[in-house]
């Protein structure tokens, strides 16, 4: 399947984020823009944090937020958000976040599938950094290896 498209509406370069719940809002908000989800997957992420902790931080300075799958998915969807001032989200070793990836996913089996193509986009280790310095839609794109 690979990764959802990447539309220009949920790409957001240089953001401002004061903490982490601003971040998600971020990310959430890039997704609602897209068309991908509504406003109750937003509030989904940031409840998968405060019920989890901050295990959303899977490398250091790159926190990938989703919630399950649901009625607030409307359609797959991928939003990126780059933080000028990187954010703390708790996490002992990968804070602080420089890049904010955003999944939703329509179907449980291909929750699963999307999981493991991030995974392995960010075994390389210079792909946040990358996105981080990114600026442009486009530029993400090329780095993720996705369309618009």
């Amino acid at each position: 399947m690979g990764l959802p498209p990447l539309p220009d509406a949920a790409v957001l370069l240089g953001a401002t984020a004061p903490t982490w719940r601003d971040a998600m809002r971020l990310a959430g908000g890039a997704l609602v823009a897209s068309g991908a989800t509504t406003d109750e997957y937003t509030d989904a992420m940031i409840g998968m944090v405060e019920e989890h902790g901050p295990y959303i931080v899977i490398s250091p300075g790159l926190a990938f937020a989703h919630a399950r799958p649901g009625g607030a998915v409307l359609r797959d969807g991928l939003a990126v958000v780059t933080i000028e001032a990187p954010v703390a989200f708790g996490h002992p070793h990968n804070d602080p976040v420089r890049v904010v990836l955003g999944l939703a996913v329509a179907g449980v089996g291909t929750h699963l599938e999307s999981i493991g193509e991030i995974a392995n986009l960010f075994n390389d280790q210079s792909v946040t950094g990358r996105i981080a310095d990114a600026t442009t839609a486009d530029e993400v794109r090329t780095i993720m290896g996705v369309s618009a």
